[in-house]
C-alpha cells in the first residue's frame, strides 16, 4: 500500500449514505446502546456491563462471539493511521472530551493491524468461500484503487461505536466498492465505516452533545488517503475481529 496518491477523485456524499445514516443527537438527551451494540460489541468491551446482551434467541452471538464469518474487506494501513497528524489530533481531542474515559483505548493497540472497512460482509460462515477465475480477473484488473478516510462518525445502528469514513475512488464516474461489489455478485451498499473507538458506558446529555459537537466539526476532515493493491479475505467470530485471520490477501493488481 502507498500513501497519499495525488491524482485520485473520491466519490461525493450525495452518492454516500453517510449523512442519511448518522447518529442524530437531541439536546438535553444521553446517548444510550442499542440492542446491536449490546449483543455484538459491550460483551467484548465492559462484559460485566449491567446492558449486556449475553444471547438472544436466533441471533448467533454468545457473550460477543460467533460462528467464523469470511468477508472481503479493505484494509487500513495501520502504521499510517497511527502517524497521520489528523488522527493523532482527533485521539487528543477524544482524550480530552467529557466522555475520554467512557472510551476503550486499549482496543487501539489490539486492533491496530485489523483495521479495516466491510466491502463484501458475510460472503460464507464456517469454511471460506470460493473466489472463482472470472472474479480474481476483473479485481486484478481493477488495478490499485484510492482511499480517503474522513471523520468523525457515529451511526443509527450499533450506537456506541464510533467509525471514520471510507470515501471510494470515483472512476469514470463509478463507484469502485460497487464494481467490487458487482463482481463479487453481492448487493451495492453505499455505507463503508472504519470502526475505531468503542464506548464503555451511555454518554449523559452532556457527554452526548460533546460527541455531537465533535462530529460536527471533524465530519469533513481527512485522516488519511492511501492506495491499496489487495483487499483481505478475513476470518473473524466477532464484530470486533479481534480473534480474526486474515485468510488470503486478493491482489488488485
Amino acid at each position: 500500500m502507498a500513501d497519499f496518491p495525488s491524482t485520485a477523485v473520491f466519490c461525493p456524499d450525495s452518492e454516500l449514505g453517510y449523512e442519511r445514516s448518522r447518529t442524530r443527537f437531541t439536546p438535553g438527551d444521553g446517548l444510550a446502546f442499542d440492542e446491536a451494540y449490546r449483543l455484538a460489541h459491550l460483551p467484548l468491551v465492559a462484559p460485566h456491563h449491567p446492558k449486556v446482551i449475553k444471547a438472544r434467541e436466533g441471533a448467533p452471538y454468545a457473550v460477543g462471539r460467533r460462528p467464523p464469518v469470511f468477508s472481503l474487506v479493505l484494509p487500513v494501513p495501520g502504521t499510517a493511521l497511527i502517524g497521520s497528524e489528523a488522527y493523532q489530533e482527533l485521539n487528543a481531542e477524544l482524550r480530552s472530551t467529557p466522555f475520554g474515559r467512557k472510551i476503550a483505548w486499549d482496543l487501539l493497540d489490539r486492533r491496530r493491524e485489523k483495521v479495516h472497512a466491510t466491502i463484501c460482509g458475510s460472503l460464507s460462515t464456517g469454511e471460506p468461500p470460493v473466489l472463482d477465475e472470472s472474479q480474481r480477473r476483473e479485481l486484478a484488473a481493477l488495478g490499485p484503487i484510492s482511499i480517503e478516510l474522513r471523520g468523525l462518525f457515529s451511526g443509527n445502528v450499533n450506537v456506541g461505536r464510533l467509525y471514520l469514513r471510507a470515501y471510494p475512488e470515483s472512476r469514470d464516474g463509478q463507484n469502485i466498492f460497487r464494481q467490487i461489489q458487482r463482481i463479487m455478485g453481492r448487493r451495492e451498499t453505499d455505507l463503508y465505516v472504519v470502526g475505531i473507538y468503542n464506548l464503555t458506558d451511555d454518554l449523559d446529555a452532556a457527554e452526548a452533545t460533546a460527541l455531537g459537537d465533535l462530529i460536527e466539526r471533524w465530519w469533513s476532515r481527512p485522516i488519511l488517503r492511501f492506495e491499496a493493491d489487495h483487499l483481505w479475505l478475513l476470518r473473524a467470530t466477532d464484530d470486533l475481529v479481534l480473534d480474526s485471520a486474515v485468510s488470503e490477501a486478493v491482489p488488485l493488481v
